[in-house]
């Protein structure tokens, strides 16, 4: 069995190979149980340890187990950590096993792009990044990929972390570390936000018609990045239902405060990108699309990852 660090997944994950693999798993279907979600009580606060199963019907077998540290970034290290264990599907004999942060991070990202590519402005020239963990990066690699974009902002609790990282983007890109983020709000194409916040940072009133609202935080109820006017505002699209109605903080927390429907939700990516549901309806509307994670995902950028690394060895 291989094992696959880290730096050779970033080697192998090219953005719009990626983006495409992801496509290609959701339009194709791959069977994806619900993902087992354990908390975990640790002596400086609690953990999660997520397990993410997935196989094709006659192809590739794979399962993630991820731990989810918040209290990570007291330390300097990555929020998140884990392993991905790829097998065949014709014995069930283990390939690799492949690390699962570096995985994660990029598959995470580049479902965002592809949701994205989807539903933004093909003229999208403008990105905001709220949150500057390790995935923020990520999400300006992946969107640059899909987008034309040009310029990024960048807000963050930190705002250290927020000048460090557009400095390193200020050769590609128009940077800026930002601390209005109403203000960055208003001036953005694209909205991402990568953060662990428990509560709302970008409110609907902020949002300005045409822009695209991508929230990849809240992975659990009591998590959100936006209030209930986001949503009742937006044309909502989510990764996949079981997701948005067992884990999504943002849609949890606005259905319980009466501003929102399950019934609302315009789609799913699967159901988005088959052409079974329509996208954005104009270009004025703003749309928002919410991601909590699907072990197909992961699936997907494991195959790519192997595939690439057997067809480079």
């Amino acid at each position: 069995m291989r094992v696959i660090t880290a730096a050779e997944v970033a080697e192998a994950l090219d953005w719009k190979a990626l983006t495409d693999r992801l496509a290609q798993a959701f339009c194709a279907g791959v069977e994806s149980p619900p993902r087992h979600h354990h908390a975990v009580q640790r002596p400086d606060g609690e953990a999660t340890m997520l397990l993410m199963p997935a196989w094709e019907q006659d192809g590739y077998i794979g399962v993630k187990m991820v731990n989810v540290f918040p209290q990570n970034a007291d330390h300097g290290l990555p929020a998140i950590a884990g392993v991905y264990l790829l097998s065949e599907g014709a014995h069930g004999r283990p390939l690799a096993c492949i690390d699962g942060g570096e995985l994660t991070r990029r598959r995470t990202a580049a479902a965002s792009a592809l949701a994205a590519r989807e539903l933004s402005r093909e003229d999208a020239d403008t990105l905001l990044v709220a949150g500057t963990g390790k995935l923020a990066p990520m999400v300006i690699e992946a969107h640059a990929a899909v987008r034309p974009i040009r310029r990024v902002r960048i807000w963050g609790r930190s705002p250290d972390k927020a000048r460090r990282l557009a400095a390193e983007y200020a050769d590609r890109f128009a940077t800026e570390a930002v601390t209005d983020l109403q203000a960055a709000c208003a001036d953005a194409d694209v909205i991402s936000c990568v953060t662990l916040s428990t509560r709302p940072l970008i409110h609907g009133q902020w949002l300005t018609p045409g822009t695209h609202l991508d929230l990849i935080g809240a992975f659990r109820p009591n998590m959100r990045e936006t209030d209930a006017d986001c949503l009742a505002r937006s044309e909502v699209f989510v990764d996949t239902y079981a997701g948005a109605q067992g884990e999504a903080g943002d849609i949890l927390q606005a259905v319980d405060e009466g501003g929102f429907a399950f019934g609302d939700i315009r789609g799913e990516l699967a159901e988005l990108l088959r052409g079974s549901r329509e996208g954005r309806s104009g270009p004025e509307a703003i749309t928002l699309f919410k991601s909590v994670g699907a072990s197909l995902e992961d699936l997907a950028a494991a195959i790519e990852v192997w595939e690439k690394r057997a067809t480079t060895a």
